[in-house]
């Protein structure tokens, strides 16, 4: 039916890349992009002999021109963002002067402030919407599911949501003293930055990893789950009405957090440059470059996660609640598709916004964030590509 452009050749990427060509009655053609052309192709190697036609290419998503180039010959329906977040807006120039859709699933960073927040894709606004192009914002889990999630609450069970907690749980067991799920340099700034949560109309900020509850979660138990700023508590703020509270946690283990303790007192989580050898180097960016691949831990994973969204609200004067989550086996999705289940949670929901946007089913011109959009087709198909969501409506809630 279209072609998309994957921007990225990392295990989300990876995952998404596979889904395409498991959705090819959607996606006839697919263009695997990186800075490093050989995991592109080593990718393309896993992914040929099916009904999808799957070609490479080398481009730095740095590089506004080289993009632009590489869109005007690919000539993509979608361009599908699974770069580094510091390489948002880059895309979405190249995206604005090619007029192509533009899909991601996490919001822009500055390289050198560990800031969250949507505001400079926000700016985009207007330019994409005069240029009569959709750019669909956050298509992971979370961000992306759990904005799903919500819009799906509010649109078949409340009047009004008062409050939203985002649990995000990995129960999952990799076997190395320490290593992050995802890339490491964003996992470690997100993590050590200070936490926050929205209540009454604004945002209250707290130190990092300074509120610890326990939830006992389904099929994973009683786990220690910490709050953090997660990017879309911010748009969820302005997009679900009566929204009084809403709160992002996740797990770590004591082993995690004592790891990454001693590593921000030696300085290695830092993110100012010092000079090594006559050279400037960031801390942060050379732990990531010593620490395992998260692309390969995908063979040594057991244990599931659980991620979901627990609500308060009221439907007909009545208080009710809801709990809406997915609980992903990381043996299952290696077993699948080669990765471990948190490129797999990100990875399924990047091909499904993909999808809506080229498929038409969501087209609205403009920059938005995924909780904008009708919900339905998009839980129909988290259930068709591997993600099936259980409901509770009685939950226990987080305090």
């Amino acid at each position: 039916m279209g072609k998309a452009l994957i921007i990225g050749a990392g295990g989300v990427a990876s995952v998404a890349a596979h889904k395409c060509c498991q959705n090819s009655d959607v996606f006839s053609e697919i263009c695997i992009a990186s800075r490093t052309k050989l995991k592109c192709d080593a990718l393309k190697k896993e992914l040929d002999g099916g009904k999808t036609k799957v070609e490479t290419a080398e481009v730095d998503a740095n590089n506004t021109e080289m993009l632009v180039s590489l869109i005007k010959r690919v000539k993509p329906d979608v361009v599908l963002n699974l770069a580094l977040p510091y390489q948002d807006l880059t895309i979405m120039d190249a995206c604005l002067e090619t007029r192509t859709n533009y899909v991601d699933t996490a919001n822009y960073e500055p390289e050198d402030t560990a800031k969250f927040e949507y505001k400079w894709q926000w700016a985009y606004r207007e330019k994409f919407k005069k240029a009569g192009i959709t750019a669909l914002l956050g298509s992971g889990f979370d961000p992306g599911v759990t904005g799903v999630f919500s819009a799906y609450a509010q649109k078949h069970y409340f009047d009004e949501i008062e409050t939203i907690d985002i649990v995000d749980a990995n129960a999952g067991d990799h076997g190395y003293p320490f290593a992050t799920n995802f890339n490491p340099e964003i996992n470690i700034r997100e993590v050590s930055a200070n936490g926050s949560y929205f209540e009454n109309g604004k945002f209250i900020e707290t130190p990092p990893m300074a509120i610890k509850k326990v939830y006992d979660l389904p099929q994973i138990g009683p786990k220690d789950i910490y709050l953090l700023h997660h990017e879309e508590m911010e748009s969820l703020a302005l997009n679900i009405k009566g929204i009084k509270r809403i709160r992002f946690f996740m797990t770590f283990s004591q082993n995690y957090l004592n790891h990454l303790k001693v590593l921000e007192n030696v300085g290695m989580t830092s993110i100012e440059p010092i000079m090594y050898e006559g050279r400037e180097i960031i801390p942060l960016q050379f732990l990531a470059a010593v620490l395992p691949d998260p692309s390969s831990l995908g063979p040594r994973t057991k244990g599931k996660t659980n991620i979901g969204c627990i609500f308060t609200g009221k439907k007909d004067g009545q208080e009710k609640r809801y709990y809406v989550y997915n609980v992903c086996d990381h043996e299952e999705c290696y077993k699948e598709v080669g990765s471990q289940a948190i490129s797999y949670t990100t990875g399924v929901p990047a091909m499904i916004g993909a999808a809506m946007v080229m498929t038409g089913k969501w087209n609205k011109p403009g920059v938005h964030n995924i909780e904008e959009f009708d919900p339905d087709p998009f839980m129909e198909e988290l259930t068709k590509f591997g993600l099936p969501w259980i409901e509770d409506f009685s939950p226990t809630l987080v305090d």
